[in-house]
């Protein structure tokens, strides 16, 4: 049975979650309990795996609701713009892509380091964008660039 404390059920206050249509669920709750090392707490309907203190809640897509009139959740297509991403922050991006890429995780570059930060971005089984980042001169006041078409 899952306790209280398993779920994202707060006694008081608010919890944010993160929602994923996905296509495979059980590949995505691996992708996300293997990868990230998260907890299984249900494994479907919906499938809910807790994560470094929050829930991603996974579940096929499907028309409008009562709840939802008018709403359609589809996992993304490839092509689709990015509207949203997760992301991950972790203590050594080395160790983490080394665990990650054993584990067949797709990347589009190595890390890069871009002097605020070590980063790179992963996708999950729907090709969903998510970024991996090692804080490193930010911590020491060392900030990225600003993009070369900002103006202020």
């Amino acid at each position: 049975m899952v306790t209280r404390e398993q779920l994202p059920a707060p006694v008081e206050g608010l919890v944010l979650t993160h929602f994923l249509v996905v296509r495979d669920v059980a590949r995505s709750r691996e992708f996300y309990a293997d990868v990230l090392g998260g907890e299984v707490v249900l494994a479907e309907n919906p499938a809910i795996v807790k994560v470094a203190g929050t829930w991603i809640i996974m579940n096929p897509g499907g028309g409008p609701t009562p709840d939802k009139p008018d709403v359609t959740l589809r996992a993304p297509e490839p092509g689709d713009p990015v509207t949203a991403f997760m992301n991950v922050r972790v203590a050594d991006i080395a160790a983490f892509h080394t665990h990650a890429k054993s584990r067949g995780v797709r990347f589009l570059t190595d890390p890069i380091d871009r002097k605020a930060e070590i980063r790179c971005y992963m996708l999950d089984p729907d090709d969903r964008l998510i970024e991996v980042g090692q804080a490193t001169g930010m911590l020491h006041g060392v900030y990225a660039d600003p993009p070369a078409d900002r103006s202020d």
